[in-house]
């Protein structure tokens, strides 16, 4: 299915939004729906980061240690 949505901008945005849109020859639906996609998928990469780093099965390194490591590997 699909939902409409209304949302408000500011003028400076919704200006932004329309050199896109012209400039990708696309319509100003087209890129808010991008532009939410590409948001999501972020999202979704920095929860997946924060849990990881939540996780105390995770070896917490040393800078140090691997600095060192990557320098002698050279």
């Amino acid at each position: 299915g699909v939902v409409q949505v209304t949302a408000r901008l500011p003028d400076s945005l919704s200006a932004e939004l329309d050199a896109a849109a012209e400039q990708l020859k696309r319509s100003r639906a087209d890129v808010i729906r991008q532009a939410i996609e590409y948001y999501l998928d972020d999202v979704e990469d920095l929860r997946c980061g924060i849990e990881a780093l939540k996780d105390p099965a995770d070896p917490v390194l040393d800078w140090a240690e691997v600095r060192d490591a990557l320098l002698a590997a050279d």
